[in-house]
């Protein structure tokens, strides 16, 4: 059995992760790749061995919002759900780091259910980490400013990768918010001139922790 993230996400079911290598297909992406646009057939399940992933909704005049991430050990909750009910992608999901993905046939995510209890706890427990993510989203649109969502956003990117220096641009950011980027330039710039961020080419440093 391969040593990878399949191995410590199942480790009471070495059989299930043989299973999944046996059945699933590897792909390498590049960061900026598409894997699944909306609207799209779902045939496969994505999880990620590598990497991270991005999800995202559009809306009808163009905007974007960020949903959630998808790290390392993790699939996407909404895979699931459209691809057991033979459902259209209402998502986007965007390489936000260099990726390794295994994508498993929709055919056996259903199978597996039956036959192995590790896998259905899996996915009732991304849908558990998914559902409260989503909360924090609408909480955020609902009650806090853009400022506010933009500094929690360069901090989860900070937690994620591990990291205060943040790769991203004016334009990812605004997309990811459901903004414009000359409102994200401004803000950015206002958060400079108070010593929380130090502003470069493609990349934010992070200054200090602020509670939100």
């Amino acid at each position: 059995m391969q040593d990878t993230v399949l191995s410590s996400e199942f480790s009471s079911s070495p059989d299930l992760v043989e299973k999944l290598y046996e059945y699933g297909i590897t792909k390498h992406y590049r960061e900026g790749d598409i894997i699944l646009d909306e609207n799209a057939s779902i045939r496969s399940i994505p999880i990620v061995m590598k990497g991270m992933i991005k999800v995202i909704r559009t809306e009808e005049d163009g905007r974007e919002i960020l949903l959630y991430y998808i790290k390392a050990g993790e699939s996407c909750i909404m895979s699931f759900l459209g691809g057991m009910h033979n459902e259209k992608s209402i998502v986007k999901a965007e390489v936000e780091e260099d990726a390794e993905i295994l994508f498993l046939p929709v055919d056996k995510v259903s199978l597996f259910i039956k036959e192995h209890p590790e896998w259905l706890d899996y996915i009732f427990r991304l849908y558990h980490k998914r559902f409260e993510e989503l909360l924090d989203i609408i909480n955020a649109i609902a009650f806090k400013k853009v400022d506010v969502r933009l500094l929690n956003l360069l901090q989860k990117k900070s937690e994620i990768t591990g990291s205060d220096l943040v790769h991203t641009t004016h334009e990812q950011l605004a997309n990811e918010l459901g903004t414009a980027r000359v409102v994200v330039s401004r803000l950015l710039k206002q958060l400079e001139e108070d010593g929380k961020v130090q502003l470069g080419r493609n990349k934010i440093l992070l200054l200090k922790k602020v509670n939100l």
